[in-house]
C-alpha cells in the first residue's frame, strides 16, 4: 500500500491521473473537427512524402471515389478504425518529425491485412468464388499506388 505523506499529495496525484487520462482520450480520439478532417485525403497529402501516392490515387479510375481511411484503416467497427487512426497516426507524425520517413512507403504486414479485409469488403459479390488468401494487388497490379500510373500486365 502506498502511504501519502499529506492530503495535498494525494489529491496532486489524482489530478495528475485525471489529466493524463483526458490528455490520453483527447490524443486518441482529437477534438470532432479534426477528426473528420483527417478522413480526407487532402489531410493526408499535407506530408510531403505522400505526394506520390495522392497523385496516383487522384488519377486511378474507380477507386479515387474512396479515401485513404476506406482502404487504410479497419473498417469492420468504428472502435477498430478509431484505435488504429490513433495509432497510425501517431506513428506517421512521429516518423514525419524525426525524419525516418523511408524514400519508399511499403505496407506493414498489419497493413496488408487491412488492404486485403477491405478489398473483400467492397467487392464481396465477386470474389466469393477465388481464393480470398491470396493478396488482391498480385493480380490487380494497377491498384498499388506506385504503379496505377504504369501500364502493367500479369
Amino acid at each position: 500500500m502506498i502511504l501519502f505523506k499529506s492530503k495535498k499529495t494525494i489529491i496532486s496525484f489524482i489530478l495528475g491521473g485525471a489529466g493524463t487520462v483526458i490528455m490520453l482520450i483527447f490524443f486518441l480520439l482529437g477534438p470532432p473537427k479534426l477528426l473528420a478532417k483527417s478522413e480526407q485525403p487532402a489531410f493526408c497529402v499535407r506530408c510531403h512524402v505522400m505526394e506520390v501516392a495522392y497523385e496516383s490515387w487522384i488519377h486511378a479510375g474507380a477507386h479515387r471515389r474512396k479515401t485513404c481511411v476506406d482502404c487504410h484503416l479497419p473498417n469492420e467497427n468504428a472502435v477498430a478504425h478509431y484505435i488504429w487512426k490513433s495509432i497510425d497516426g501517431i506513428k506517421d507524425v512521429a516518423l514525419f518529425y524525426s525524419g525516418m520517413v523511408p524514400d519508399r512507403i511499403e505496407l506493414t504486414s498489419h497493413g496488408e491485412k487491412v488492404l486485403q479485409a477491405n478489398c473483400i469488403r467492397c467487392h464481396d459479390q465477386t470474389v466469393t468464388h477465388i481464393d480470398q488468401d491470396r493478396k488482391c494487388w498480385e493480380c490487380h497490379r494497377r491498384i498499388m499506388h506506385a504503379r496505377s500510373g504504369a501500364m502493367e500486365t500479369i
